[in-house]
């Protein structure tokens, strides 16, 4: 027997029949974009705003390489926060979240070596190593509460 497919408040539900497709109700789910509403998805835009203002006082020879890198890093959180949030299954959206987190590990990395390389002074990167400690938990937090399917 061939089941149809129907996905009702986001979940997928089995009925008797044959299959015709699928339909998905996105009237809920566009509703003022649930992932504008997250701390994380907020914290991780001031985030992005935080190293762009750093990348104006790095020199012009690092502007397609260590600035090209920690720009499309730093993007990459908030975008895969939504990316993630726009998804149906638990798994992907905490497949999502741990791409974010990823990144956020990547700009980690590479403010490092811009501190190290003298590009930014030891205030600018404890001020924004700060931001990262706490998207850091705000991430884990957002992955537990996906994963308990309270989003």
């Amino acid at each position: 027997m061939v089941e149809k497919w129907k996905v009702e408040s986001g979940r997928w539900k089995v009925e008797g029949g044959k299959w015709k497709g699928y339909t998905l109700n996105f009237d809920n789910m566009r509703e003022n974009h649930v992932y504008r509403k997250l701390v994380a998805y907020t914290k991780a835009t001031e985030y992005v705003i935080q190293v762009y203002a750093l990348l104006k006082k790095f020199p012009k020879e690092e502007q397609y390489a260590l600035c090209d890198q920690l720009r499309r890093a730093v993007v990459s959180i908030p975008s895969n926060i939504a990316e993630g949030m726009g998804r149906i299954s638990t798994k992907e959206k905490s497949h999502f979240i741990e791409i974010a987190y990823g990144s956020l590990m990547e700009v980690e990395c590479q403010l490092d070596i811009a501190l190290k390389l003298g590009y930014i002074t030891e205030k600018e990167y404890q001020d924004t190593d700060e931001e990262s400690v706490e998207l850091e938990r705000l991430l884990s937090g957002l992955r537990s509460a996906v994963q308990k399917e309270k989003l």
